[in-house]
C-alpha cells in the first residue's frame, strides 16, 4: 500500500485532501493509498507527499508540484494549494493513466476570487445532488467562490407564500452545501436580491404595497414592462422586509459576505419614487438605499457585493461609494466595457469583480463565440485594472431552457482563463471540455458541445444576448415573418447540417461519467428544439417546412423529452412554467 503523508501542522486541515486523491486512485487504478500524519514513516513506502510550507515565496494558493521517479509531491503555502495542487495532479493523472510523467509545476492564480454564479430563480432549481456534483467540478477547475442567485427561492419560515411552489432550498440543504463547499475550499457567498427583480414577492398581495409601481413602466431596453417589479427604495418597509431576509439567510452561511444584487432598478423614478428622484436625482435615491442596504449588511459583520450596472450609469457618485463594498462589474456581450467601467471603480479606489457569463441563457445550446470572447475580454481588462475577483455568471432568463451541462464550456474556459490567463489563451476548450468535463476520451462530447454553441451564428441575424433560434421558439408564429428579411433560407439549410454533424459527434462519444446517458440526451434534446426552431421559421416563411401537424407531433415528442430531463437535475417547482413556454405553440400546430 502506497502512502499519501499529510506533513502539516494540523493534518486535520488537509485530510480531505489526501482523502480526495485516494479516492480518485481506487476508482482509476483500484488501488488503495492509504493516509498518514507521522514523519518518521519510510520514506520508500511514501507514494504523495501532501507538504504546507508557508515558507514557499509563493502567493496564496499556489503551489509546487513534483513527479520523479521517486514519487509525487505537493508543497503548497495554504490548505487551498495544497487541494489545488492535488486537483492538478488528478488532472495530469486522469490523462495518463498508470504512466506518470516526470515533471515539476510551480503554480498559483491570476486571481485571488474566482466565482461561479447559478442562477436558481428563473424556474429551474436544481436538486442539492446537482449542485454538490457541480461544486465538485468546479473545485477541481480551481474555482473558490460559488454563489446561488436567489429572488424567491429560498425556503423563509415567515413568507411561505412566495416560495410554496417553487421546490426552493432549505436552510438544512444551505447548511450542507456550505459544509461541502468549505471541505473543497470554496466560499459559498450568501445572495438575495434587495431592490429590483422582486416580482414574485411583489405579485402576492401582503407584499404589493412595497412596489415601486403596478402600471406599466419603460425600460432602458426600448421596451415597456409591466409592474410590479422592484421594491420602492424610498418605502421603510421595503428595507424592512430586505433585512428580515438577511435575518433568516445568512446564519446560514459561514461566509462574511453577501451579495445584496440591487442590479437593474429599471422602474426607479416612474411611481411612488417619483418625486423623490424628480428632487434628488435617480442616481442620488439609488445611492441612498444601498447606503442603507451596507449599512445593515456591515452591522452584521459582512461585506457587501452588489452589482455594479446602475451606479456605473453615475460615474459623479461612484466616488461616494463605501470603499469596502465590492461592486459587481457584469456584462455578457463579447464587446463589453470592461476596460472603461474597470478603470472607472479602479479610479475610485473601489474593490471590484469582473463578471462574464456562459452566454447559454436564451439561447438553448450556448453561444460559444461570444462566451469565449466574453470571458476573455473580463480577464484581460480585469487583471488591467487590479479587479479583486472574476464571478462567471449563469442566468436563466425565460425559462431557463438550457440544461445544466450546456454551461459547462463557459464554466470550463473561464475557470483556466481567470487561474491562468497567459497559459491558457490558446486553450482548446473542445478538447478541455470532453477530458475535464465530460471525461470522454475521444474528444466527441465536448467538441459536440462546442459546435451546438456554434449553431446560433448560422441564422445570420444575432440578436442582442440571445440567438434568433431562441426567439423562433420564444415568439407567436404569426411575427416570425418580421425575420424574412433577416435569415436567408440558405442559412436555415446550413444550420441543419450543422446540427446533423453534431448529432454524429454525439452518436460518437464514449464519456465515461455515470450520469453518461443523460448528458448526451440533453444535449440531444437541445439539438431537437434547435431543429424545431428552423422548422417554425420555415413555416413561417412559407419556405417548404414542415406542416404544422408535422410541428405538432415533434414538439408533443420534445416536451415529453424536456419534462423527464428536467426531473433528472431538478425540482418539480417551475417546471410548469417553463415547460409551459413551449406548450403554448401547440395550439399553433392544430389543424
Amino acid at each position: 500500500h502506497a502512502l499519501i503523508l499529510l506533513a502539516a501542522p494540523d493534518p486535520q486541515a488537509v485530510r480531505f485532501t489526501g482523502l480526495r486523491f485516494q479516492k480518485a486512485m481506487q476508482a482509476q487504478h483500484q488501488r488503495h493509498w492509504e493516509l498518514t500524519a507521522s514523519p518518521a514513516a519510510p520514506p520508500g513506502q511514501i507514494g504523495l507527499a501532501l507538504r504546507l510550507r508557508p515558507d514557499l515565496g509563493l502567493p496564496a494558493e499556489g503551489y509546487r508540484l513534483a513527479i520523479t521517479a521517486g514519487g509525487l509531491s505537493v508543497e503548497a503555502v495554504d490548505p487551498a494549494g495544497l487541494f489545488h495542487g492535488v486537483s492538478t495532479l488528478l488532472q495530469i493523472g486522469a490523462q495518463s493513466g498508470a504512466d506518470w510523467p516526470c515533471l515539476h509545476i510551480e503554480d498559483w492564480p491570476d486571481f485571488a476570487v474566482r466565482g461561479v454564479m447559478l442562477d436558481i430563480s428563473r424556474d429551474r432549481v436544481p436538486t442539492l445532488e446537482t449542485v454538490l456534483a457541480l461544486v465538485d467540478q468546479l473545485a477541481g477547475w480551481k474555482i473558490n467562490q460559488f454563489q446561488l442567485y436567489m429572488e424567491h427561492t429560498f425556503a423563509y419560515r415567515a413568507h411561505p407564500e412566495v416560495w410554496e411552489a417553487a421546490s426552493p432550498f432549505t436552510g438544512e440543504e444551505i447548511l450542507a452545501l456550505d459544509a461541502f463547499c468549505r471541505d473543497r475550499h470554496i466560499e459559498l457567498v450568501p445572495n438575495q436580491n434587495s431592490l429590483g427583480h422582486m416580482h414574485r414577492w411583489l405579485k402576492h398581495p401582503r407584499y404589493r404595497p412595497l412596489a415601486e409601481t403596478l402600471a406599466e413602466f419603460d425600460t432602458p431596453w426600448g421596451i415597456k414592462m409591466q409592474g410590479p417589479f422592484g421594491l420602492c427604495p424610498v418605502d421603510p418597509g421595503s428595507l424592512a422586509l430586505v433585512r428580515g431576509l438577511y435575518d433568516e439567510l445568512l446564519p446560514h452561511f459561514t461566509s462574511r459576505q453577501v451579495n445584496v444584487g440591487l442590479d437593474e432598478a429599471v422602474d426607479l423614478g416612474q411611481g411612488r419614487s417619483q418625486e423623490a428622484v424628480a428632487a434628488r436625482g435617480a442616481g442620488r435615491v439609488y445611492l441612498d438605499y444601498l447606503q442603507q442596504v451596507y449599512a445593515d449588511v456591515t452591522a452584521r459583520g459582512r461585506v457587501m457585493q452588489f452589482w455594479g450596472d446602475i451606479i456605473i450609469g453615475h460615474p459623479d457618485l461612484i466616488p461616494e461609494l463605501p470603499r469596502d463594498a465590492i461592486a459587481l462589474e457584469w456584462g455578457y456581450e463579447a464587446d463589453h466595457p470592461f476596460d472603461a467601467h474597470g478603470a472607472q471603480f479602479r479610479a475610485a479606489g473601489l474593490p471590484f469583480y469582473v463578471c462574464p457569463g456562459t452566454a447559454s441563457w436564451n439561447s438553448i445550446a450556448g453561444r460559444t463565440a461570444n462566451t469565449l470572447g466574453n470571458l476573455r475580454n473580463a480577464v484581460e481588462n480585469g487583471l488591467k485594472h487590479g479587479a479583486r475577483g472574476y464571478l462567471i455568471t449563469d442566468w436563466g432568463d425565460n425559462g431557463h431552457w438550457q440544461s445544466r451541462p450546456v454551461s459547462d464550456l463557459g464554466f470550463a474556459a473561464g475557470a483556466a482563463y481567470c487561474w491562468a490567463w497567459e497559459a491558457n489563451r490558446a486553450l482548446d476548450v473542445a478538447r478541455a471540455l470532453s477530458l475535464h468535463a465530460f471525461d470522454d476520451p475521444t474528444g466527441n462530447l465536448g467538441q459536440a458541445a462546442y459546435d451546438l454553441g456554434t449553431v446560433y451564428q448560422l441564422a445570420g441575424f444575432v440578436p442582442h444576448n440571445s440567438s434568433a433560434l431562441f426567439w423562433a421558439l420564444q415568439l407567436p408564429l404569426e411575427q416570425l415573418p418580421a425575420y424574412r428579411d433577416r435569415i436567408a433560407p440558405e442559412a436555415l439549410t446550413n444550420t441543419v447540417h450543422a446540427l446533423d454533424a453534431a448529432g454524429a459527434l454525439l452518436a460518437a462519444e464514449r464519456s465515461r461519467r455515470p450520469d453518461a446517458g443523460l448528458v448526451r440526451g440533453e444535449f440531444e434534446l437541445a439539438a431537437r428544439l434547435l431543429r424545431h426552431a428552423v422548422g417554425r421559421l420555415r413555416l413561417a416563411f412559407e419556405a417548404g417546412g414542415p406542416a404544422r401537424a408535422e410541428l405538432g407531433r415533434d414538439l408533443r415528442g420534445a416536451l415529453e423529452d424536456y419534462r423527464s430531463l428536467w426531473l433528472a437535475r431538478c425540482r418539480p417547482g417551475g417546471l410548469a412554467d417553463s415547460a409551459g413556454r413551449l406548450a403554448k405553440l401547440l395550439a399553433e400546430y392544430a389543424d
